[in-house]
């Protein structure tokens, strides 16, 4: 019997050369939206056309931004920047405002420095506006540059009208963009734009560019809102605190010159801080004035630059009592600040950008802030002893709970297991557990962590599957058992009323390998929390590390030093990859290594990585889109031994989106 022919169309079921479908052009973002931006409303498609309108701004080109809610629920953003260009790509021969729209990995702030178009923005992945307009049933942009006027409309992502161009009417701006899109309903949980978001949104360009007017006009109710701040950061910190400060407030800015040896000219931050005795703390951090929510590198080093600068005093003026240490949530607890860095190239967690990644930033922030500060704090001494009183105060308090605590453990009976290398502090919310797979990858977390707060438990092998093991069972498995008198919570269920009076760990992290087996074990152990510890997830103590796969050497360049870069997964290798070539190296000059577990790390590549608090990767456990019982049914589906026909039902219809680890 002959073979089918490849090109023959395959019988239902059949899986052939016909059956692999390639994605183009938008077609990814409409498939698969939540992985590309917010999909709750429409907010950040907006946010990233006022991106680019604030990097026209942030660039030097115009002073005027304009949002207008319409009555048909469309929102337009007009500036005067530059205005997009019109003319055909050099190489791609297609309108560059098209390309800009309908091609995903296509803008103009992919090459940073002096010979770029912009040397610092918010834009980096280059899928911005072309999201905006894949989730949009229609959008319509005219870009206003060199006495013309060039217009396109684009609908459900693709070209509606082709580019038209014709002299700019009489008393139209000279240069700058509108953009008006109408966000698709079918692709948001609500097709509502938060309205306090996004005036917060605006008022944050106005704050972080003084000078800036930014306007919103809502057509249906005829309210126009308009901020400016001439005084930046200080008159909007001085604005939104809770509580009077209690010294006058320390702000300043510090950027590298064109000589500087670790960052590029025009890199550093700009800051407000002030500290308050009572009431709610203010923090917002931005990165080329993009919002980061989430904080990242750059708020970890405002924290160290205060928190050096603070201790520096103290202990120059000989203030501390005897007996007393300070750590830097002392100093971090009661301030408020506004942060914004600017940094040429920002490695940014998603493409909605709410942390930044960027471990250097760490060290840039730092290294202007700190310097400032100490020359402040001693320029004006007497407000740095009020300042240092608040902070001991607090670190006398923070001393006295820990050692009720400590007080209140001492009478227990439980042992705790001998696999366990616990932590010197007994603060619970500074201590933090890690379970870690198998001996060798422990023995690495061990000599890794921070020995004051950092306790390991190597587990090994496979946890038990213990979904439908029954509660008073549970100690019977020595893995379990050890997790329990570990942390010091006895099994529960979602009804009964917990004690996690004895909880020993403010952090319970799962440690696991990046590969398959290590995502199997991670479920194994999200299995055992959500079934038999669920208030512990409800409270907000379980998290995943999330440990690289692969680590890149990168060699010497000239003046800067070889390096090492790690990445998580396929895509995070990629960028770095692309980043070394745009910076003229071969990336076959690049080594790259994969880790074939956590074991094959020494202490100080974990550390770094995985157990430091400000380079890890740490993902908090917690309910998604659905509630606890939707969850549980979730789970059960998925774990449950009589439940082999609903996963595979569930295979057939989602192993597409799964990508295989082989």
């Amino acid at each position: 019997m002959p073979d089918t022919p490849s090109n023959a169309t395959p019988t239902p079921g059949a899986y052939a050369e016909s059956s692999i479908r390639v994605l183009k052009g938008l077609e990814p973002v409409r498939q698969r939206p939540g992985m590309y931006t917010r999909t709750d409303n429409p907010l950040h498609v907006v946010q990233e056309v006022l991106d680019n309108a604030a990097d026209e701004a942030l660039a030097g080109y115009g002073k005027r931004i304009r949002l207008t809610l319409h009555r048909d629920g469309s929102v337009s953003v007009e500036d005067e920047g530059r205005g997009i260009p019109h003319g055909l790509h050099p190489e791609e021969q297609a309108p560059v405002l098209e390309l800009v729209f309908t091609r995903l990995h296509a803008g103009g702030k992919f090459d940073k420095g002096s010979g770029g178009a912009y040397s610092f923005s918010g834009g980096l992945h280059g899928v911005g506006v072309s999201v905006s307009n894949a989730l949009a049933s229609r959008l319509e942009v005219s870009s206003y540059r060199a006495g013309q006027v060039a217009r396109m409309v684009f609908a459900d992502g693709a070209v509606l009208e082709p580019l038209s161009l014709q002299a700019a009417p009489a008393g139209a701006r000279k240069q700058g963009t509108t953009v008006r899109l109408w966000p698709d309903p079918k692709y948001f949980d609500t097709a509502a734009l938060p309205l306090a978001e996004l005036q917060h949104l605006l008022r944050s360009k106005a704050v972080l560019l003084p000078g800036l007017s930014v306007s919103l006009i809502q057509e249906a109710s005829g309210e126009t809102l308009h901020w400016q701040y001439q005084g930046g950061l200080r008159d909007y910190l001085l604005q939104s605190l809770p509580a009077e400060p209690l010294i006058p407030l320390f702000e300043g800015s510090g950027y590298a010159d064109a000589g500087h040896e670790s960052f590029a000219e025009g890199e550093g931050a700009a800051w407000a801080v002030a500290f308050t005795e009572e009431g709610a703390t203010l923090r917002e951090s931005y990165v080329n004035l993009i919002p980061t929510s989430a904080g990242g590198t750059h708020d970890s080093g405002l924290r160290d630059g205060l928190y050096q600068a603070v201790k520096g005093f103290i202990e120059l003026h000989a203030l501390l009592p005897k007996g007393v240490r300070l750590l830097p949530e002392d100093v971090y607890a009661r301030a408020s600040y506004v942060l914004s860095a600017k940094v040429l190239d920002p490695q940014f967690q998603g493409q909605i950008k709410e942390r930044l990644n960027s471990r250097d930033a760490l060290r840039l922030v730092g290294s202007v802030l700190r310097p400032a500060l100490e020359l402040w704090l001693n320029q004006h001494v007497a407000h740095g002893k009020k300042l240092a009183e608040l902070v001991i105060r607090a670190a006398q308090n923070r001393q006295k709970a820990a050692q009720k605590v400590e007080k209140r453990k001492g009478s227990g009976v439980a042992v705790l297991p001998g696999k366990l290398t616990d932590c010197e502090s007994r603060e619970l919310a500074r201590n933090e557990l890690f379970l870690v797979e198998g001996d060798s990858a422990g023995g690495s977390a061990k000599m890794g962590r921070d020995k004051e707060c950092q306790a390991v438990l190597p587990l090994r092998g496979k946890v038990l599957n213990t979904w439908e093991v029954e509660r008073e069972r549970l100690y019977a498995n020595t893995e379990i058992h050890d997790i329990a008198v570990a942390i010091g919570v006895d099994p529960h269920g979602l009804a009964d009323q917990a004690d996690l009076s004895g909880l020993r760990y403010g952090k319970v992290c799962i440690l696991a390998d990046a590969d398959v087996d290590g995502a199997h074990i991670q479920v194994l152990l999200l299995t055992l929390f959500l079934r038999h510890f669920p208030r512990l997830v409800e409270a907000g103590h379980v998290y995943v590390a999330r440990p690289p796969l692969y680590r890149v050497d990168v060699p010497a360049r000239g003046k800067k030093p070889a390096a090492k870069a790690y990445a998580l997964d396929e895509g995070e290798l990629e960028a770095i990859l692309d980043k070394c070539a745009k910076d003229g190296l071969a990336r076959d000059k690049c080594s790259i290594s994969r880790f074939k577990g956590l074991g094959e790390m020494n202490a100080e590549q974990l550390w770094d990585t995985t157990l430091n608090p400000d380079t890890r990767r740490l993902l908090p456990v917690q309910l998604g889109a659905l509630d606890w019982l939707q969850t549980e049914a979730r789970i059960g589906q998925l774990m449950g031994k009589g439940e082999a026909a609903a996963r595979r039902a569930l295979m057939e219809r989602a192993g597409d989106a799964v990508a295989v680890d082989f």
